[in-house]
């Protein structure tokens, strides 16, 4: 019998690539999607539901249907400039929606529950190694709603036995190596992407928000890990939930940071052309520095990160970039 896994936001860049791995090891991804940022071409591993996350008798509906095994969970406005200017609209799509996702699942006694967190709930912490005990201090909209999301998913484990695992992801990068899929936004707000539009023309230079962090460079240090590698983290989630063991919260990061300039001297390496840049001034919510000090994730859930070389996950993205995508 097909084991089946709601993928909330299955036509998004993380999710897509999560239904491929999904499906390569025997799963039925079946995706809902509202299309409002995902792609439609994107949604090649399994059956596509389209619907709104905030309407609950459309969710009903797809669980009675598929009836499926878990739930992978994400589906999320993301952009933590706009998150700044209308934190409204973050509560709303992010939180409001989880929450009416959270109770279908629980109603439809689908218990097993994988979710899209976040290192910005970690906020602006400089000097701090980041893990899974450190505080959750966001400061922005989005680091709070997902920081809230994770509390909602607490206290439906206290009262209904819903059981999960949370991953607080660094900075998603790279894509598909057999390009089926990749990242592709709209806008693009994406540093190696937005690198990469620069590289090929496709926009007439990548701006560079502050100079002036407390920073070797003086630019923003982010620690980068590989979509890939990512799913590949949850896929071991969602068996850590279906062998019965308990809620867990796991860091996806590689360790290192990269800053701005380091990345675009990495890319100038991989695509063997130069970047055109322009000098901008900082975005409001932005951090300093976001890197992880976890290895949880590696030695309770035995992930092993296949693709963390920042030249590798560049070089996956220009394959992707110059395949064609989704705007063709």
């Amino acid at each position: 019998m097909d084991k089946h896994v709601l993928v909330t936001g299955g036509a998004g860049y993380i999710g897509s690539h999560a239904c491929k791995a999904l499906r390569a090891v025997g799963y039925v991804p079946v995706t809902y999607d509202s299309f409002v940022t995902g792609w439609r071409d994107a949604v090649k591993f399994g059956p596509l539901e389209e619907g709104d996350l905030a309407d609950r008798a459309r969710l009903d509906e797809v669980f009675a249907r598929w009836q499926p095994v878990a739930v992978m969970h994400f589906a999320a406005l993301s952009l933590v400039g706009e998150s700044m200017k209308d934190p409204g609209k973050y509560w709303r799509a992010n939180v409001l929606s989880s929450l009416t996702l959270i109770e279908a699942a629980v109603a439809a006694g689908c218990l097993d529950f994988v979710f899209s967190s976040t290192c910005a709930t970690y906020g602006d912490q400089d000097g701090v190694v980041l893990d899974e005990t450190t505080r959750q201090m966001p400061i922005n909209a989005y680091g709070g709603s997902k920081r809230a999301i994770e509390d909602m998913l607490r206290d439906f484990g206290a009262s209904h036995g819903l059981r999960s695992v949370i991953f607080r992801y660094f900075n998603v990068a790279g894509g598909d190596p057999e390009a089926e899929v990749g990242e592709f936004h709209r806008p693009e707000t994406h540093l190696i992407p937005l690198m990469l539009d620069a590289i090929d023309g496709r926009r007439p230079a990548l701006t560079v928000f502050g100079s002036d962090y407390a920073t070797p460079d003086g630019t923003c240090i982010r620690d980068y890990v590989h979509v890939s590698d990512l799913v590949d983290a949850h896929v071991l989630g969602l068996k850590w939930l279906e062998a019965g063991k308990p809620s867990e919260v796991f860091c996806l990061g590689t360790g290192k940071g990269f800053s701005v300039r380091e990345v675009i001297a990495q890319s100038r390496a991989v695509t063997n052309r130069d970047v055109p840049i322009l000098e901008g001034e900082r975005r409001p919510g932005d951090a300093a520095v976001l890197v992880s000090g976890s290895t949880k994730a590696v030695s309770t859930l035995g992930w092993t990160p296949k693709r963390a070389e920042l030249a590798t996950m560049i070089a996956d993205a220009w394959r992707w970039h110059q395949s064609g995508h989704y705007e063709k």
